[in-house]
């Protein structure tokens, strides 16, 4: 575990507010948008990955969805969004962890959801764990809906760099294990007036025999 990248999120959740990070946003609209059209049943098991502050475990419990992980580096900021939930928080399961070190239950999620962790993984070994957690942890045709910033999206965040994306790139990133079902751009209005260009692909887990990491 990069115990240098958990203290950086650390005390940038121990010192601001939600309308102090550029990643806030009220709702999730755009992955909302691509897990309402996969149907899933409500006891499906669905796991967000850096969800860290983010209010889609909020939106996911106001849809009835009865099995929510949510895996942060941050201790303090799934804290702070347990405290936001009250009761409701007690049926959630709170992860906190390195999503590339972080030990999952195999080919288990429906679905695995992404909104800008990917992007901080600059150098290769990192991309290829976390890949290979996915591989592992999806069930075969689960899904995966992953963010990062665009091509022409923001070189860096939160004083980090990040690598851009393209859909073809993601989809090349996860292949052969994931196919690329669909993909779509979205622009982030941060509470600072700004614009940020995200990628979404939606990728769907390949059968076993595709060539899944073993255990």
């Amino acid at each position: 575990m990069n115990t240098s990248s958990d203290l950086h999120w650390e005390e940038i959740y121990q010192a601001k507010g939600e309308q102090q990070t550029s990643w806030f946003r009220s709702h999730l609209d755009e992955s909302l948008r691509w897990i309402d059209g996969l149907g899933l049943p409500a006891g499906a098991p669905l796991l967000d990955v850096g969800g860290g502050r983010s209010t889609l475990v909020d939106d996911l419990l106001a849809r009835h969805f009865t099995d929510i992980s949510v895996l942060d580096l941050s201790a303090a900021a799934l804290a702070q969004s347990r405290a936001r939930l009250g009761e409701r928080g007690d049926s959630v399961t709170w992860l906190p962890g390195d999503i590339t070190a972080v030990a999952l239950p195999a080919s288990h999620y429906a679905l695995w959801h992404d909104r800008a962790v990917f992007h901080f993984l600059i150098e290769a070994d990192a991309q290829q764990h976390y890949v290979d957690a996915a591989a592992r942890a999806v069930q075969p045709a689960g899904h995966a809906v992953i963010a990062t910033f665009a091509e022409d999206g923001p070189e860096r965040c939160s004083g980090l760099p990040v690598n851009r994306y393209s859909a073809s790139m993601l989809a090349a990133r996860f292949a052969p294990c994931f196919e690329m079902l669909g993909h779509r751009r979205d622009v982030h209005r941060t509470p600072f007036d700004t614009d940020q260009i995200f990628t979404y692909v939606h990728l769907r887990r390949r059968p076993e025999a595709a060539g899944a990491p073993a255990l």
